[in-house]
């Protein structure tokens, strides 16, 4: 009877290490029991490092508490309570979250939202909308037309619209 009630325990995080290949982390289990280097077992392809506080579930195979993993981890602090169901999201304790809504909406909350893509990005949408400026490094291609290499003809001082872009135009 004993080794089944060690099989799992409820406890806090106390520290996070997610350098190595599993992250391991100190935990304060129920009963004053200090845990140090518990693995922590992540779902593939989702990893999190959890901050001091966050509450977790250790499982202890055949109930020996010599060797116990970390088998999940929330954090009722910056969970979102917000969803419906069958709604999905991923979030961080700074607010930054990507909500998958019903409607097939997809909410995405940061302050700087980087993408790095090494062969393109493709955008397949009948509509676009943005607000604030665009800001652009290189060329933009509208209709099949260089904004940076073609001549406008018309073109007049005083910040008065140039005329349609001259047919085969270069720099």
């Amino acid at each position: 009877m004993n080794r089944l009630m060690n099989l799992f325990a409820r406890g806090v995080v106390a520290l996070a290490k997610p350098t190595g290949k599993l992250q391991t982390l100190q935990m304060r289990l129920t009963a004053g029991e200090v845990k140090d280097g518990m693995e922590h077992l992540e779902p593939y392809g989702f990893t999190s490092c959890p901050q001091p506080g966050a509450e977790a579930l250790a499982a202890f195979m055949g109930g020996d508490r010599s060797h116990g993993v970390v088998v999940v981890v929330a954090d009722r602090r910056y969970r979102l309570q917000t969803l419906q169901a069958g709604e999905v999201a991923i979030y961080t304790d700074e607010g930054d979250a990507i909500h998958f809504k019903r409607g097939r909406i997809i909410d995405i909350h940061t302050a700087t939202l980087n993408i790095r893509a090494s062969a393109g990005v493709h955008i397949d949408t009948p509509s676009i909308t943005q607000t604030g400026s665009i800001v652009s490094q290189g060329d933009q291609v509208a209709g099949g037309v260089s904004q940076i290499k073609h001549l406008h003809t018309g073109v007049r001082s005083g910040g008065d619209q140039s005329g349609p872009p001259v047919a085969g135009g270069g720099a």
